[in-house]
C-alpha cells in the first residue's frame, strides 16, 4: 500500500486529519422551523366573450332553446310561470338560466320550484345562507360546474364565508386535521366532507353521517342531503340545455 493511503483514510474518517476547520462546540443545533406552504396562487377571472358562445345557443336565454314567452302558454301553464316569475321572487326579472328552462315542463317546474325555495332558503328565509352557500359551492365544485360555482361564489362571499373556506373548497384540498383556518368548524367540516362523500362515493359514511346528524339532526341531515341533490338537478339541467353564462360575466372556477 502506498503512503498516500493512510491520509485518504484519514480523510474520510474525519476531515480534521486534512485540515478541515475543528469545530468543538457539542451543543446540539436548534431544529429549522418548516417553510410555510406558499400561498395558492390567486385565481384570475376569466371574462366570458362571444367567442366562447357555442353557434346552437339563443341569446335571449343563453341555451339551447330559447326563453319562454308567458304570453305563449296556456293559462294553467301561466299560473305556474307567475309561480316564478313574480315581485316577491328572486326571479322577478324574468325567467333566466336553468330555472328558464324547467318551463318547457310546466308541471315539473310546479312542483321543483318550491322544492328550490324551502332547501335554498328554508320556510320564512331562516335557513343559515353562509352554510347553504358553502353547501352550494362544495356540490357546484364536486361537480365541476363553472356556472353554478361563478354564480354562488359572490353570493357566499356576500353571506359572510370566509375567503380561506372558500379557496379551500375551490383548490379540492383535503380538510386541515386541526382548525387552522379562519371559520372552519365543525359544522362546516361536515357540510364539506358530506358534499364531497355524496358526490363521489357510492354512499355516505357512517362517521360523515353521524356526524351530521349529531351537528345538524335528522330533519338537517335531510335538508343537507335534499340541497346537495337540488343543485345536482340544476347540474343536469345546466349541461342538458349547455346552459350558458352571458358574455361580461366572469368565469371563477379554474377549469380546463
Amino acid at each position: 500500500m502506498s503512503r498516500l493511503a493512510p491520509t485518504l483514510v484519514l480523510c474520510v474518517v474525519g476531515l480534521t486529519a486534512c485540515g478541515a476547520p475543528v469545530n468543538n462546540d457539542t451543543t446540539a443545533a436548534e431544529p429549522t422551523a418548516p417553510a410555510p406552504a406558499p400561498s395558492p396562487a390567486p385565481v384570475v377571472p376569466r371574462e366570458v366573450t362571444r367567442a366562447d358562445i357555442p353557434a346552437d345557443i339563443h341569446e335571449d336565454s343563453w341555451a339551447r332553446l330559447p326563453t319562454v314567452a308567458r304570453e305563449s302558454l296556456s293559462p294553467e301553464d301561466q299560473r305556474v310561470f307567475d309561480l316564478i316569475v313574480n315581485p316577491d321572487s328572486t326571479y322577478a326579472g324574468g325567467l333566466r338560466g336553468p330555472v328558464g328552462m324547467w318551463m318547457y315542463s310546466p308541471r315539473m317546474a310546479e312542483h321543483i320550484f318550491p322544492a328550490r325555495d324551502y332547501l335554498r332558503f328554508g320556510n320564512d328565509g331562516e335557513r343559515d345562507q353562509r352554510l347553504a352557500e358553502l353547501a352550494i359551492i362544495a356540490t357546484a365544485r364536486e361537480l365541476d360546474s363553472q356556472y353554478e360555482w361563478s354564480a354562488h361564489e359572490p353570493a357566499a362571499r356576500r353571506e359572510g364565508l370566509e375567503e380561506e373556506i372558500i379557496e379551500l373548497v375551490r383548490a379540492g384540498r383535503p380538510l386541515p386535521e386541526t382548525q387552522t383556518l379562519p371559520g372552519l368548524g365543525d359544522r362546516e367540516r361536515a357540510i364539506i366532507q358530506v358534499t364531497r362523500e355524496l358526490v363521489n362515493e357510492p354512499k355516505l359514511s357512517r362517521d360523515a353521517f353521524e356526524t351530521a346528524q349529531r351537528l345538524f339532526g335528522n330533519e338537517g341531515v335531510m335538508d343537507l342531503a335534499g340541497l346537495i341533490g337540488y343543485y345536482t338537478f340544476v347540474n343536469y339541467t345546466l349541461k342538458t340545455f349547455d346552459v350558458q353564462r352571458a358574455p361580461g360575466s366572469e368565469l371563477l372556477l379554474p377549469l380546463p
